[in-house]
């Protein structure tokens, strides 16, 4: 399935997941509210690039081998083809850029190819890079710095984002907890001297930062009075169960750097493959770090308004989307 939130700046933007899901229904809910949030998230990024999202449902039972998933990403092709343009997939949560060369064999609609198929390749590393300048934004809103010396941070998920993410912080010299649910992720945890947990552990413990990078609504009612951080950036999306949690946050005195602005060094890495000049990793690495001076100015404006970093950056969305909109009308 496809959804496509928005058009208003350019065609639809956002990667095909691929998730066991108990029923239709979830698949759809988690389809329509990740392509909401890519609007937002290009957007924010000032990119010529709307909102869309494509989910390939796998049922508990399926067995998926390597004939089968070849179909069904040739199946998902053509519902890609089918928009027209409308909507640009890329790789997500449970597809890679192998996946992305299947699906472009029934649609050229496909982003995220490898370098030397002419695309930009892996987007984790831009991910985790602009996360990282996020995340270096909050610690100078909460410390006076953006140095990472000595900070204690955690870092939950070590996919292939959380994974990049940990080896930038650990360069900087941030004294690590990590946690994942596969154990074989401790390899890396070892290897960085970091200290190893479990997730919900993780969550709770007395660190300066928080960063979530595996699946979204981990902070909810229940988890966040039991939170003991002072910032949290990470690279999930939607990582409050519900948008009140922003208030919540606020209210508990912990900066939450909106997920949506600092996880976006993919897609703005992937907008460099789609200029009219090709794709030029010189060219990205600036606008992926330009990440930092975005969250500045979602937090100066949350402070002038006296509302949450959440507010701030959904009324400058808001504001890109609706002045695309109006633009685009005849007279």
């Amino acid at each position: 399935m496809v959804a496509v939130h928005s058009t208003a700046r350019g065609p639809a933007l956002g990667g095909c997941r691929m998730w066991t899901y108990d029923d239709s229904r979830s698949a759809v809910r988690d389809v329509l509210r990740l392509s909401r949030a890519m609007t937002f998230k290009a957007a924010v990024a000032g990119l010529p690039l709307g909102g869309g999202k494509g989910v390939i449902m796998l049922r508990p039972e399926l067995q998926m081998d390597a004939s089968r998933r070849e179909d069904v990403l040739l199946d998902f092709a053509d519902t890609v083809a089918s928009l027209e343009g409308r909507y640009l997939t890329a790789e997500d949560v449970g597809t890679s850029d192998a996946d992305m060369a299947v699906i472009a064999r029934g649609t050229d609609h496909v982003t995220g190819l490898a370098e030397a198929s002419g695309g930009s390749g892996d987007p984790s590393p831009w991910t985790a890079l602009g996360v990282e300048a996020g995340l270096r934004v909050a610690c100078e809103r909460v410390w006076g710095t953006t140095s990472l010396e000595g900070r204690r941070i955690a870092v939950i998920g070590l996919g292939r984002v959380g994974g990049h993410l940990a080896r930038l912080l650990a360069e900087g010299g941030a004294e690590l907890l990590v946690a994942d649910i596969d154990q074989g992720k401790r390899a890396l945890a070892d290897e960085l001297g970091a200290a190893w947990t479990d997730p919900d552990t993780a969550l709770r413990a007395e660190v300066d930062v928080l960063a979530p990078c595996a699946l979204g609504g981990v902070l909810d009612d229940r988890t966040v009075p039991e939170l003991r951080c002072r910032a949290i950036a990470g690279a999930a999306n939607n990582q409050l169960a519900t948008e009140g949690i922003a208030d919540l946050l606020s209210s508990r005195g912990i900066l939450w750097a909106p997920d949506f602005v600092a996880n976006a060094g993919g897609i703005i890495n992937i907008a460099v493959e789609l200029e009219p000049e090709g794709y030029d990793r010189a060219r990205a690495e600036p606008a992926v770090r330009a990440i930092a001076d975005t969250m500045r100015q979602i937090f100066d404006d949350a402070a002038t308004i006296g509302a949450t970093p959440l507010t701030a950056a959904m009324e400058l969305s808001r504001r890109r989307v609706a002045e695309a909109t109006a633009a685009s009308k005849p007279g």
